[in-house]
C-alpha cells in the first residue's frame, strides 16, 4: 500500500526534475521522499475566518484569537492581531509577514536580476544547516568546508547523515586560500553531486575574504559546477560583522542565478544580526525564483522535516522581531553593537601585534566575533586551554591540531590586552 505521507512526492520531484534537475540530482533519498502533506496545519490553514472552525488543537477565546495566561501576555506588550500571533501556533513555514520582512531586508541593495525565495522560518540556524544536511546530505555525499570549521558542522552533515567531509586549508602561508573548497573535491568523480559549506565571515578565524580573494573564490565556485551539479550552503550566520575595508555583502548574492547546476541557499537570522541569541530565529532561502514551481517544491520538503521534527517554529520570538523590524532605530541600533564589537576587535589586534610571532601567530581577521591564532610546535591546544583555566583564570576554545580561539565578543574591550598577556605566558610556561 502506497503511504500517503510520501505518495505526494512524486508529483514536486518532477516540478523539480523538468524545471531544475541539478537540484533533483543534488537531493539526499531522504530529500526526494519528502512532501507537505495535507494534514491538519494546512486544513486548519484553509479553514481560517470561517465563523465556526473546529480544525486544530489549540486553545482560543473562541473567536479565533488568543486565551494567553496574563502573567505572560504582560511580557510581551502586545495587542490584538499581534498578540494572537504571538501565542497562537505560527505557520509551518513561519509568520508571513515576518518572511516578507526579512527577504526586503535581505535584498537591499541587491540587483533585481538576482533570484531568491521567501525565507522559510526556522529555529536558529543551525536547524536551517540541518534540514540543508537532511536535503542535499546522507550517506557518503561528499561535503567540502574549508579548515579548520566549526566543530558542529561534523554532527550536523557527518554524523547525522553518514555525509563525508572534505577540507583543505582556509589559509595558506598566511593569506585566505580562495582554492580551498576545489582542492577539497578534487579527488571527488566528475559529474558527482557535492555539496560546499562557506562561513564568511567565519567561525573559528574572523575572516572576510576581500574583492579579490572573493572573485578568485566565486570563480572556482562556478569551474567546479561546470564538472558536477554543485549546492553551496552560505552560512551567513555573522552577517554584517566586518570591520576591514572588504565587502560585507553575502557570498549567496554572487552565487544566486549564475550557473544552472550550481543552488545557492542562504542561511541567517537573528542571533547576531539583532543580537538575539535566545530567540532562536533563523532563516532558510533558497537561490531559486520567488512564485516558481521549484520554490514550491523545495518549501514542501522543508515544511515536511519542520513539521515532522519541531511542528512548527516559535511564534512568540518570531513576533518580537518582527515588532523590532517595524522600529524605525533598529538599524541604527544594530549599526552601534557592530561598532562596539569593532573597537573590541581593533584593541585585541593591537594587543596581539605586541606578543612575540614565535609564540602566537594570528590567523587574518577583519570580521566575525573570533580571533584564531596558531600555536608553536610542541604545544596541545588543549594542554594550553586547561593550563590557562587553571593557572590564568582564563577561559578559551582549543581547535585543533595547533590553534586557540578567542571570542573577543565576549569579553570587556580593557580586558582584552590583559587576556592576551596572559594567554602570551601561558604558551611560554609550556614549552
Amino acid at each position: 500500500m502506497t503511504d500517503p505521507a510520501t505518495a505526494g512526492a512524486g508529483a514536486i520531484n518532477r516540478d523539480l526534475e523538468q524545471h531544475a534537475p541539478a537540484i533533483y540530482r543534488c537531493l539526499s533519498p531522504l530529500g526526494r521522499r519528502l512532501f507537505y502533506p495535507p494534514g491538519i496545519p494546512q486544513q486548519a490553514a484553509e479553514a481560517r475566518g470561517v465563523t465556526y472552525n473546529g480544525t486544530i488543537g489549540q486553545i482560543t477565546d473562541g473567536h479565533g484569537g488568543a486565551l494567553p495566561l496574563p502573567a505572560l501576555a504582560d511580557l510581551l506588550h502586545l495587542a490584538g492581531h499581534d498578540r494572537d500571533r504571538a501565542f497562537l501556533y505560527s505557520p509551518v513555514d513561519g509568520i508571513g509577514e515576518l518572511r516578507r520582512a526579512w527577504r526586503a531586508r535581505q535584498r537591499r541593495g541587491v540587483e533585481a536580476g538576482r533570484p531568491s525565495s521567501l525565507p522559510l522560518v526556522t529555529i536558529g540556524l543551525t536547524h536551517a544547516l540541518s534540514m540543508a544536511a537532511d536535503l542535499f546530505g546522507g550517506d557518503g555525499r561528499p561535503v567540502a568546508i574549508p579548515a579548520p570549521l566549526w566543530g558542529n558542522y561534523r554532527q550536523t552533515f557527518a554524523l547525522r547523515t553518514g555525509a563525508e567531509i572534505l577540507s583543505a586549508p582556509a589559509v595558506v602561508e598566511g593569506r585566505f586560500n580562495p582554492h580551498a573548497v576545489a582542492q577539497a573535491l578534487d579527488g571527488v568523480a566528475p559529474g558527482e553531486p557535492a555539496l560546499v559549506v562557506l562561513n564568511a565571515p567565519s567561525n573559528p578565524y574572523g575572516y572576510m575574504p576581500d574583492a579579490g580573494e572573493r572573485r578568485a573564490l566565486v570563480d572556482s565556485l562556478l569551474h567546479l559546477a561546470d564538472r558536477r551539479p554543485l549546492v553551496v550552503l552560505c552560512d551567513d550566520a555573522y552577517a554584517g560583522l566586518v570591520y576591514g575595508d572588504v565587502p560585507a555583502t553575502s557570498l549567496f548574492w554572487d552565487l544566486t542565478g549564475v550557473h544552472p547546476d550550481l543552488l545557492a541557499v542562504k542561511i541567517d537570522g537573528v542571533t547576531k544580526e539583532l543580537s538575539f541569541f535566545g530567540g532562536r530565529v533563523g532563516f532558510l532561502t533558497f537561490g531559486v525564483e520567488q512564485g516558481s514551481a521549484v520554490e514550491a517544491a523545495l518549501a514542501s520538503k522543508v515544511k515536511s522535516l519542520i513539521r515532522s521534527t519541531v511542528g512548527s517554529p516559535v511564534a512568540a520570538t518570531q513576533m518580537m522581531v518582527l515588532k523590532a523590524l517595524r522600529d524605525p532605530r533598529v538599524e541604527r541600533q544594530i549599526d552601534a553593537v557592530r561598532r562596539r564589537i569593532a573597537a573590541r576587535h581593533r584593541v585585541l589586534q593591537e594587543a596581539l601585534a605586541t606578543t612575540d610571532p614565535a609564540l602566537l601567530k594570528p590567523w587574518p581577521s577583519n570580521a566575525g566575533l573570533f580571533t584564531l591564532l596558531e600555536l608553536p610546535a610542541g604545544v596541545d591546544p588543549e594542554t594550553l586551554r586547561r593550563h590557562l583555566l587553571a593557572h590564568h583564570d582564563a577561559g578559551l576554545v582549543s581547535v585543533r591540531p595547533r590553534f586557540i580561539r578567542i571570542a573577543f565578543c565576549s569579553v570587556a574591550q580593557d580586558a582584552l590586552p590583559e587576556l592576551v598577556r596572559r594567554l602570551e605566558r601561558g604558551v611560554r610556561e609550556l614549552l
